[in-house]
């Protein structure tokens, strides 16, 4: 049994099941129950229909349409990379516009001001997510395989096919191949979450040594997020048109499914009150999932039990992260219905208590600095409406204006040297 309590649950505890039995819809609001009709029409989890920029022939990464209005000049390609190590604190982003990741000099004391592109790497068609190791090595989800990605030298070491069949490499937000990835605490393993079109998707683990997949799990559909428990003996996909959480035995890949759906799962494909991504709070390693800015899903993966917060920022949300001292940063990317708010920051304390940080346009993922002073947020979004930037936002200083950096082509996940 899938219980979900707090202060804005719904009324009754979801019904059991085994992780294959169909979950039972609900909706908490009508608005939610008419958004759900009319996204299921063009059975869309996240609006389709995005553009994608082509590289050119040098290499060089056309721009995107900003859906603000701004416009971002190109990353540069390789050949006007600098000479010399990447710096710590350079910024790494995966270009979804593209097929390259791209450095970002974040500015004078990582604060933004001053900051630009400093280097482009070839990756593979369409990179969405990336984690790097502690040995300066970036693993890269592609359309094609994982990148393997030297960022100290900024060269691409390898790209390691998928044992799953994806079919034909295309881009945009319902294409095939990875999606989530994460590292073991060891960095003895990665974990890919890839998405296969029209069906579930599963979870590959590549051994960091040899660079080949040593296992597949089989999980939920569109595999957005990956993340590790604190120990390393669980994996997590967060299966977004599947309305639930996939744990995977790191150990002998059996799995687990639990559904995670505050709202119901009425909609299906359509729906838009999905999981998208998750943080493991390292504490208790409970997993954290935000909905809407109104509800945040906290499972226990041991019981499958989610009990639900309340959120402030009323706006579908994306991308989370953890700093330090146990503050979740959540990206707000925008309104869906016409009471939701503009895109927004949510910075909520470990006790609960949240401020909202506006942002200018649609972001999708999030990174914070290791002090925990610096958000850097992605303004790639995997819908219509994204801009080639990163915002950076100063965590201490709420009188602060946050600071826009051109940042590639369409960045999604972002990570910190």
């Amino acid at each position: 049994m899938t219980g979900v309590r707090g202060a804005r649950a719904v009324s009754a505890a979801a019904p059991s099941r085994t992780p294959s039995t169909p979950r039972t819809p609900r909706v908490s609001r009508a608005r939610r129950f008419t958004l759900a009709l009319i996204a299921a029409a063009a059975l869309a989890g996240c609006a389709s229909g995005t553009t994608e920029a082509a590289p050119d022939a040098t290499g060089t990464t056309a721009t995107g349409t900003a859906g603000t209005g701004t416009t971002a000049t190109a990353a540069p390609g390789p050949s006007r990379s600098p000479t010399g190590r990447t710096p710590q604190g350079t910024l790494l982003v995966a270009d979804f516009g593209s097929d390259t990741v791209t450095f970002v000099d974040p500015g004078r004391d990582g604060a933004g001001e001053g900051g630009a592109p400093i280097a482009s790497v070839e990756v593979g068609t369409a990179p969405y997510g990336l984690a790097v190791g502690e040995d300066g090595r970036a693993w890269v989800a592609t359309a094609e395989g994982v990148a393997v990605v030297d960022t100290q030298r900024r060269t691409r070491l390898a790209l390691i096919p998928y044992e799953t069949e994806t079919g034909p490499v295309t881009t945009g937000e319902y294409r095939g191949g990875g999606m989530g990835i994460a590292l073991a605490p060891d960095g003895r393993h990665v974990y890919v979450g890839v998405n296969v079109p029209g069906g579930d998707g599963t979870v590959e683990v590549i051994d960091t040594a040899t660079r080949e997949v040593t296992g597949v799990a089989d999980v939920g559909r569109r595999p957005f997020d990956v993340d590790v428990s604190p120990d390393g003996r669980e994996v997590y996909a967060t299966d977004h048109d599947s309305f639930d959480v996939t744990a995977v035995d790191a150990r002998t890949l059996k799995t687990r499914r639990m559904e995670v759906a505050p709202y119901g799962t009425e909609g299906g494909l359509g729906s838009w009150l999905k999981p998208h991504y998750a943080v493991v709070r390292p504490q208790d390693g409970r997993l954290l999932l935000p909905f809407e800015g109104e509800r945040l899903a906290v499972l226990d993966p041991r019981t499958g039990e989610v009990t639900v917060e309340r959120m402030t920022a009323n706006t579908h949300q994306h991308g989370a992260a953890l700093a330090p001292d146990g503050t979740l940063l959540v990206v707000g990317t925008g309104p869906i219905g016409a009471d939701d708010e503009d895109p927004s920051l949510t910075v909520r304390a470990p006790g609960g208590k949240e401020r909202t940080v506006p942002l200018d346009g649609p972001h999708e993922d999030v990174a914070v600095s290791a002090d925990g002073r610096t958000a850097y947020v992605t303004g790639g979004f995997t819908r219509d409406g994204y801009w080639n930037g990163i915002t950076v936002v100063d965590l201490n200083d709420e009188k602060s204006e946050p600071v826009r950096l051109e940042a590639g082509n369409r960045p999604l996940g972002i990570a910190i040297l």
